[in-house]
């Protein structure tokens, strides 16, 4: 589906904003009319029509009359289906939180409309965050807007089509393993996960906590950038959120030749495909001619990366949803007689396949007798990626990875082997294990037409020079 963007930045939407060239009336309108034309696309799982266009108004008046708008005046968001919004229902795209409502906002949500920003609906996402192609949602699989036949990726699937398919101007969703940037890169934009606490987690529908990241979605790192800088900092409501200064990433800028780290047998392995190796090489050979220095690095643990997030997440996972037993809140099976049925009951029907199984999963290595044997070690390894990784960036700006071993897969085609799904993560979870800001940079579409580009990490903290570098890099 072809993207429509009369103002693809936040800049020139503003300008034209203020020069009284649109309207946000005209600007919400729009994107209304885009999300009715992509339908069939399963972007979106509610959509909060009145809601934005009332919110269009004031601007309008408010503008009209000279007052002092915010950072985020007339821009067009939407919220990934596990982030909470006050009085709007919030389901993890689960059977088990189908009509639940939510008495409070995410600090990240407080925080964009305290800045004026348009809130136009939630989009579709694996259950409770736990996929990599957007198909675990009790609303059925989100489809790629580049090719309806193929998964956008996941877990923030419908996010990255909402802004592929020109239906708002930025996404918001989360991070757990890798669900911004695989699915930024499925559908050609930019995917943003910041630092380890960057953006506080209250709000947030918890899948692991030591993982979970709030991010972003979009066509431009500047946008990115600005937005980042309204949403990040310390939150009395995560003790996660460390009191560091938020710098103005939209005002940062990159300069000189960058040392950037690869590894060379990700080059030379099978299990890449063709065409995001060929990619892969001319994004290398690119680099260079523009005067920066590649560095090849050795990382031996890749063999471990998988087994010890999924050991992890996992554990946490079953620890979290816990608390939906079909007695506080969530699903309740109206047939039940007893606490055995009601939780047995509940949670079989209120869970999807892939939840109960990573539920099971979690339990089993957290039980006695497995958790030094699994748990402990898979957190031992985490050290260890952590280290490794914080001594390359010790002496490199950035690390240069592939987002995803292959392409984006037909609709159904991994439905019955959950491991061909986990390995999908296998570049992606690096980041999230060492709690590093990581971000998808398009580059070029296939030869089937669809997206490719690959993913630079940076050290803690350090999302002002990611950002900076990747707007360079798009200008160049």
């Amino acid at each position: 589906m072809k993207n429509d963007q009369p103002y693809p930045t936040i800049s020139a939407l503003q300008a034209a904003l203020a020069t009284g060239e649109t309207t946000t009336v005209a600007t919400v309108n729009h994107y209304l009319k885009r999300i009715e034309a992509a339908t069939d696309l399963n972007i979106y799982v509610e959509v909060w029509a009145e809601e934005a266009l009332q919110e269009a108004e004031r601007q309008d008046t408010a503008r009209a009359d000279g007052k002092k708008m915010g950072q985020l005046a007339g821009v067009v968001v939407s919220l990934k289906d596990v982030l909470c919004y006050a009085e709007h229902r919030v389901s993890a795209a689960s059977k088990m939180l189908k009509n639940f409502v939510s008495p409070y906002s995410a600090t990240a949500v407080e925080r964009l409309l305290k800045e004026d920003a348009i809130i136009i609906g939630r989009t579709n996402c694996d259950e409770f965050a736990m996929g990599s192609g957007n198909e675990n949602t009790v609303y059925g699989p989100t489809k790629n807007a580049a090719d309806p036949d193929r998964v956008p990726g996941g877990s923030s699937g419908g996010a990255a089509v909402s802004v592929q398919a020109g239906t708002c101007l930025i996404a918001v969703g989360s991070s757990t393993g890798g669900s911004v940037r695989q699915p930024a890169s499925f559908c050609g934009l930019y995917g943003l996960k910041p630092t380890y606490g960057r953006v506080s987690r209250h709000g947030l529908i918890a899948y692991g906590s030591s993982f979970d990241v709030i991010g972003l979605l979009g066509r431009e790192p500047a946008d990115l950038a600005l937005v980042l800088s309204v949403i990040a900092g310390a939150d009395e409501f995560d003790s996660t959120a460390p009191n560091r200064m938020v710098p103005r990433y939209d005002r940062t800028s990159s300069e000189g030749p960058k040392k950037i780290a690869y590894f060379p047998d990700l080059m030379h392995s099978d299990g890449i495909a063709p065409g995001i190796k060929t990619d892969l090489e001319n994004t290398l050979e690119d680099l260079k001619e523009k005067g920066h220095e590649l560095v090849p690095v050795t990382f031996d643990l890749f063999d471990y990366v998988v087994p010890a997030y999924y050991v992890l997440t996992t554990a946490e996972a079953s620890s979290n949803l816990s608390r939906f037993d079909g007695l506080r809140y969530g699903y309740r099976h109206p047939e039940a007689n007893s606490l055995e049925e009601t939780y047995r009951k509940s949670r079989s029907e209120g869970f999807g396949l892939e939840v109960q199984r990573r539920i099971l999963l979690g339990a089993f290595v957290l039980s006695s007798g497995y958790y030094d044997a699994y748990y402990e070690r898979a957190q031992k390894v985490r050290r260890l990626i952590r280290d490794r990784l914080m001594a390359i960036l010790s002496e490199n700006d950035f690390i240069l990875m592939p987002v995803s071993p292959s392409l984006p897969w037909k609709i159904g085609a991994q439905k019955d082997d959950p491991v061909a799904n986990y390995l999908a993560d296998i570049y992606t979870v690096l980041a999230n294990l060492a709690g590093l800001p990581a971000m998808a940079i398009p580059t070029a579409t296939g030869e089937q037409g669809l997206p490719l580009g690959y993913q630079l990490m940076a050290a803690n903290w350090n999302e002002a020079e990611l950002l900076a570098f990747a707007e360079r890099l798009k200008k160049a």
